[in-house]
């Protein structure tokens, strides 16, 4: 969830403005559907273009929330005695995929550095198809160019030494086209030129709203999957937001919500890792003073049975959890807007500064440096993590760097009642989250791939 700076708005994308490459789009595979792709986002109006961070006393005192710095995210996560060994995610890349971009990533990520007292890196862009000029006018441009920024600084805040890549895919909202087959085609064709270890996508669409759901044919879902199947193959780690609709998401017209359970897609891919939600509670060092909770504040984490995919082998584990569906989330980091994240932009000329910005898609590339890190100290990339990550979870997962959460908060929404955490695997939070300390050579030791 990015808090916006004007009203409800979207935002979930990936851009930069440095070594801008034009890739012409090849076709899809023939009949594959154009629906609606949401950004896994919900923005309200609460912190925008503030001229300096604030501390979290500040930010209660100002707006009623916490607000974290990426110093605090490296304590909360035990993230500085792995930067101690070396482990930064030097050698590794992020590729992080979404729609239009941000002509500012690139300054905006050095002014964000610099701020922090952290190493800037270089981003580089790849615009897939004719991607159309930014304009900073357009709701659309300048929703996803908000999490264009979001991502990438975030996933720079964890794994400082990765390389970062961001696709722009050229999708009109005048086409009525959804994104997904130009977004998967981009994928598709840097897993096959070696690029990237990790992809982070912060961007779903409910499983419902796609051709065919209502007959229980879910062909046009099958039809999207190349991208993460050539992933598999290729050994590179694809990972989703599970969404910022608890146990519902929202319906075609992108506004309104299912009044009823439902998931989404891609985070509901089995051969996805889905990213859940959770709420961080830290003091200025970024020091735990309470467990971590579930993300439910201006959205909360998604998490639930698909109703397109069965249970993949390795739930099996959970199924008492899970039935006889695969579920949602796997694994959950810092999502809520009330302990939400400092983010640096100046797209838009007319509220360039600080924001406070959440979500699962915050989350979701807070895990891909995470998992940037587990291949620099693996040596190779950990690819496909489901098998291993559900491993560590079964077998001493807190000697694994696994962390429960369990303190009973739950991820109901609009109205739609949604799972609790509670001990071990929940519907709202997945395994659990990461002390990155333990989980870092747990995972790079459990991943056999070379």
């Amino acid at each position: 969830m990015h808090i916006a700076r004007t009203g409800l708005g979207v935002a979930a994308a990936t851009v930069v403005a440095a070594l801008a490459v034009s890739v012409p789009g090849t076709a899809a595979p023939a009949a594959v559907p154009h629906t609606l792709a949401v950004p896994a986002v919900a923005g309200h109006t609460l912190v925008h273009g503030v001229s300096s961070p604030l501390t979290s006393e500040q930010c209660q005192a100002k707006w009623h929330i916490n607000c974290y710095t990426p110093l605090q995210y490296r304590t909360a996560y035990d993230l500085n005695a792995l930067y101690r060994k070396g482990v930064t995610g030097k050698g590794r890349t992020i590729v992080i995929v979404d729609s239009y971009g941000s002509p500012t990533v690139q300054h905006d990520l050095d002014v964000y550095s610099k701020q922090f007292g952290l190493p800037s890196t270089k981003v580089k862009v790849v615009k897939w198809g004719h991607v159309p000029a930014f304009d900073p006018k357009n709701a659309d441009m300048t929703g996803w160019a908000g999490e264009t920024t979001l991502d990438v600084e975030m996933a720079h805040a964890v794994a400082p030494a990765a390389k970062i890549v961001v696709v722009e895919t050229a999708v009109s909202e005048t086409e009525g086209t959804t994104g997904l087959p130009e977004m998967m085609d981009a994928e598709k064709y840097l897993i096959d030129h070696n690029v990237g270890d990790v992809i982070s996508q912060s961007f779903g669409a409910t499983e419902n709203t796609f051709p065919g759901f209502g007959k229980g044919d879910f062909s046009s879902i099958k039809k999207l999957r190349y991208a993460f199947q050539d992933a598999n193959r290729k050994h590179v780690t694809v990972l989703a937001a599970s969404g910022d609709g608890g146990a519902t998401d929202m319906k075609l017209d992108g506004k309104t919500y299912y009044d009823k359970r439902v998931n989404s897609w891609p985070s509901s891919d089995p051969l996805v890792t889905s990213i859940g939600g959770t709420q961080l509670h830290l003091n200025d060092k970024g020091e735990r003073v309470k467990p971590d909770s579930v993300y439910n504040d201006y959205g909360a984490g998604g998490g639930g049975q698909s109703h397109v995919f069965t249970r993949p082998s390795f739930q099996n584990g959970v199924k008492s959890k899970v039935g006889s569906r695969r579920g949602t989330p796997d694994i959950s980091m810092s999502a809520a807007v009330n302990g939400g994240a400092w983010i640096y932009s100046s797209y838009d000329p007319t509220a360039v500064g600080w924001d406070v910005s959440g979500g699962t898609s915050e989350a979701t590339p807070l895990f891909a440096g995470i998992v940037a890190l587990a291949d620099q100290a693996a040596g190779h990339r950990v690819g496909n993590i489901q098998q291993a990550l559900y491993g560590l979870y079964a077998h001493h997962a807190k000697a694994n760097g696994i962390v429960d959460v369990n303190d009973g908060t739950n991820n109901s929404y609009q109205g739609v009642t949604g799972y609790k955490a509670v001990n071990g695997y929940d519907l709202a939070t997945g395994v659990g989250t990461v002390d990155a300390l333990k989980f870092v050579p747990a995972l790079a030791k459990a991943s056999r791939h070379g």
